[in-house]
């Protein structure tokens, strides 16, 4: 199964109104950004055990960890947890600048140096959520 078909099954996999809400946010972010690349994250190990949620994945960003190894990541990173959605955003160096910038305007959800989760769409501006995925992708 290639990238495309797993993000599918996976959005598909989801209860309703998750599903749906997915597959917004997932036409958005590729509205967005056109011409990133798209990962799908399972959440399992290299020993098949489940360490994450599972995760689609768009653009690349560069991880450079402590010992100086660097590896390719996405850049924003979209997933269901228990009570919503989170949406991930790698690489911004200020771990306050999403909640200061975005957090009053973003609507009911928390915001913090990397991670936005909120129950439902209903719960935020969409619109300042696009402008942060425009922010992000010109990064």
């Amino acid at each position: 199964m290639n990238t495309e078909e797993q993000i599918k099954e996976y959005i598909n996999s989801q209860p309703e109104p998750k599903s749906s809400e997915l597959q917004t946010l997932h036409h958005l972010i590729l509205q967005t950004m056109p011409e990133s690349k798209l990962w799908f994250l399972d959440g399992k190990d290299s020993d098949g055990k489940v360490v994450s949620n599972p995760n689609i994945g768009y653009g690349i960003h560069m991880m450079k960890y402590a010992n100086g190894t660097t590896k390719e990541f996405y850049r924003i990173g979209l997933s269901t947890n228990t009570t919503g959605i989170s949406v991930y955003i790698m690489g911004i160096e200020d771990k306050k600048f999403l909640s200061e910038t975005y957090g009053k305007r973003l609507g009911k959800a928390s915001v913090s140096g990397y991670c936005i989760k909120f129950k439902t769409l209903k719960d935020i501006n969409i619109e300042v959520l696009e402008e942060i995925i425009r922010y992000v992708s010109e990064l």
